[in-house]
């Protein structure tokens, strides 16, 4: 199942890409921000609770779709690339096993314990 998991959001990093593509941006701007998602991982100086919530919602695949295609309805690329960049970024990090977060630790996923103390 693991496989078959990292396929499907092979594919969704694939779209994400294609979608980045339709803003004709520079591929600097995808480059330069491919992890800017990570700075809500700052929320966990607060707590888990707080830090889990902003990581969340900086890794949802629903919020970068709403971004996108908000950005789509009233033509403003740079809302797209956002969209794009979120959908892409959440979808590599998938891939890698990382997914949305519990806020009893930050070690706690939807896709299972990750990290040193992953049992």
């Amino acid at each position: 199942m693991k496989i078959q998991l990292q396929l499907e959001y092979f594919a969704f990093l694939t779209l994400g890409i294609f979608a980045f593509s339709r803003t004709e941006l520079s591929w600097w701007w995808f480059a330069g921000l491919f992890f800017a998602p990570d700075i809500s991982m700052l929320g966990y100086v607060i707590n888990n609770k707080v830090g889990a919530f902003f990581y969340n919602l900086f890794h949802h695949l629903g919020v970068a779709i709403v971004i996108y295609l908000v950005g789509t309805a009233l033509s403003l690329p740079y809302l797209q690339m956002i969209g794009a960049i979120i959908f892409s970024h959440s979808a590599f990090d998938r891939i890698l096993g990382y997914g949305l977060k519990y806020p009893d630790s930050f070690q706690n996923t939807h896709l299972g314990k990750i990290g040193k103390e992953k049992k």
